[in-house]
């Protein structure tokens, strides 16, 4: 019988697990036998008792390293990888573009691996697309943040002892974190208005009831599989100039520009800054790429020039339950595509069980496939 392990998270931050009870279920239905961590999911709501069911056993983590196929959140650790065995395969979160020889090591273990943010963002994959999962939570959750660190009403505010003007937000990049922090703010009332190098996202930002705001900044930002690209230096500089009178006027700035393999772009200067009034709120979600503000620190709230400027991380694991549930159904769909299911015959013999195949022709698993029988597939 296949055994997948599931392993704690061990990052300082992180409260999420690969898979909710719920998820295991389904797993187990289909005829596999999961091997949990104990404890590893009590962050996000989970204790032990949730995951006792036919087909699941309780193990550390060693025995859930150890089996024939790994499913987490993060990448794993090199003490980790020497704990999985040869043949064996990891779905998970990769950060492919860090350059600090995990992957060899993977590859050195025989370990085969899928990184979940290499999932093209097709119709066809939208299931398993686990960016646009997180993504949908976080940019949920980033107005919450900003709400709570703003010390004013969000929505037009009518009492008998008068009346307060609803705050005006500003949206930086339109990816899928960005259109739910333009519907989270909508739904509590605030004037909004979003930027986005990429013409082609207006009609969406008009949709979800916020102004689109337009710079002529001299170049597309369009760049593959409909992310944004890095602009030239000359475009930055322009965008940098154009962005600051209109930023100074916002309450409230969620930032969520990020482009893959590359620094954030700076967005929010340090004079846009200085020109916003006593209490605004920056909420920068690029503050783990370098930032869109060159002032904000990772995972932490500071106070710049009379600004908040909050540079948290990892808002998905804010909301872990959800998120973990949203994550493990991405995790289903993708081993959907890979699962063999024996023939009726060969489900009567002893013989007969599923298996997994990696099937190098489907564009999804060609995508995201990393490592593969010793070798790095991944190439910058």
């Amino acid at each position: 019988m296949m055994k997948i392990g599931l392993p704690k998270e061990t990052r300082v931050d992180e409260a999420r697990v690969g898979l909710t009870p719920d998820s295991i279920k389904k797993l187990c239905k289909k005829g596999f036998r999961v091997l949990v961590e104990r404890s590893c999911g009590l962050k996000a709501g989970f204790p032990d008792p949730a995951y006792q069911m036919d087909g699941v056993e309780l193990v550390d983590a060693r025995g859930a390293f150890g089996a024939d196929l790994v499913l987490k959140l993060h990448r794993p650790t090199p003490e980790e990888v020497s704990q999985m065995k040869s043949g064996s395969l990891l779905i998970s979160f990769m950060d492919p573009f860090i350059r600090d020889g995990l992957m060899e090591k993977l590859a050195q273990a025989g370990v085969d691996a899928l990184a979940m943010e290499l999932i093209p963002r097709t119709s066809r994959a939208q299931s398993m697309d686990a960016l646009s999962s997180q993504a949908n939570i976080a940019g949920y959750r980033a107005v919450i943040e900003a709400v709570s660190q703003y010390g004013r009403f969000f929505p037009l505010m009518m009492t008998s002892a008068g009346s307060s003007k609803p705050a005006k937000v500003m949206v930086l990049g339109a990816g899928v974190a960005g259109l739910q922090a333009i519907a989270t703010a909508k739904r509590l009332g605030a004037v909004i208005e979003a930027y986005d190098v990429r013409s082609e996202v207006k009609e969406q930002i008009l949709s979800l009831g916020a102004k689109f705001v337009e710079l002529n900044v001299g170049e597309e930002g369009t760049g593959q599989g409909g992310y944004a690209k890095e602009l030239s230096e000359e475009g930055k500089k322009r965008q940098q100039q154009l962005l600051t009178e209109r930023l100074q006027k916002c309450d409230v700035i969620i930032s969520t520009a990020n482009i893959p393999g590359r620094k954030a772009p700076i967005l929010i200067t340090e004079e846009a800054v200085q020109g916003m009034r006593a209490g605004s709120v920056i909420i920068d979600m690029a503050a783990a790429n370098g930032g869109n503000c060159p002032l904000s620190e990772p995972d932490r709230v500071v106070e710049k020039h009379h600004v908040k400027i909050v540079g948290f991380t990892n808002y998905p694991s804010l909301m872990a339950a959800d998120a973990s549930g949203f994550y493990g159904q991405n995790l289903i769909a993708l081993l959907n595509l890979m699962i063999v299911e024996p023939s009726k015959d060969q489900a009567n013999s002893q013989t007969g069980q599923l298996s997994l195949n990696l099937n190098l022709e489907d564009d999804i698993i060609a995508a995201a496939l990393v490592t593969h029988r010793g070798q790095v597939r991944f190439k910058k």
